[in-house]
């Protein structure tokens, strides 16, 4: 294995507090807000479900230009260095030690890119998805991956928490998957049957350069 490849949400950021900070923009309690996520992903669902449970007429697009122009200054619904999960610093650096390119490539718009690039991460590329112009789960997405990791599609690890948007559309692309049991689509996907598709289910990032040393070649 040459280069290992991370996803962004819940994978690399903890987007509790986003979901909060939306939670209180609609003006539902944060525990009610979370239920309703909960249950229309484990429908199958669209995220955006539970926000149109909440408020019918919501439309994602025009929320977020109101909520821009109403508080400029704030993180809304984006992120910093406070939403990094603690295990991901040593994780990578401890993968970049190894001698192993380190790549962040997931599902964001372009705003994400400087936030992520802020953070001073010890990873040697870091990508979204707004840029690229291409989105997973579209193979076009992974084609970009392979072309940005330096390596053939069998010597990268793509590390996500979702079946539908990393596991399964990496394997498709001739990459190797792992499944990250964080966030409420990481511990969903992981109990499903699908799950064995996957080279390795982790609990966590730490556990990612131990596996990735035992592996032969």
């Amino acid at each position: 294995m040459r280069s290992v490849v991370f996803d962004v949400g819940e994978t690399l950021i903890d987007e509790t507090r986003i979901f909060e900070r939306w939670a209180d923009r609609l003006g539902v309690p944060r525990l009610a807000f979370f239920g309703l996520m909960g249950a229309v992903l484990a429908e199958g669902r669209p995220l955006i479900d539970a926000f149109r449970l909440v408020k019918p007429d919501f439309e994602l697009s025009a929320e977020s230009a109101a909520w821009l122009s109403e508080e400029p200054e704030s993180l809304r619904e984006h992120f910093d260095a406070g939403d990094l999960y603690a295990d991901v610093r040593p994780a990578l650096a401890e993968l970049r030690a190894m001698g192993l390119n380190v790549v962040v490539a997931g599902n964001q718009p372009t705003a994400a890119g400087p936030s992520l690039e802020a953070m001073g991460l010890p990873a040697d590329r870091i990508h979204v998805s707004e840029d690229w112009g291409v989105a997973k789960p579209d193979p076009a997405f992974f084609s970009r991956v392979v072309e940005v990791a330096g390596a053939v599609p069998a010597e990268i690890l793509y590390v996500g928490d979702r079946l539908d948007n990393d596991v399964l559309p990496a394997k498709r692309a001739g990459l190797r998957a792992a499944l990250l049991r964080r966030g409420m689509l990481g511990y969903l996907h992981a109990g499903r049957a699908e799950a064995h598709e996957a080279d390795t289910v982790l609990d966590g990032l730490a556990e990612l350069p131990a596996w990735i040393a035992a592996q032969p070649g």
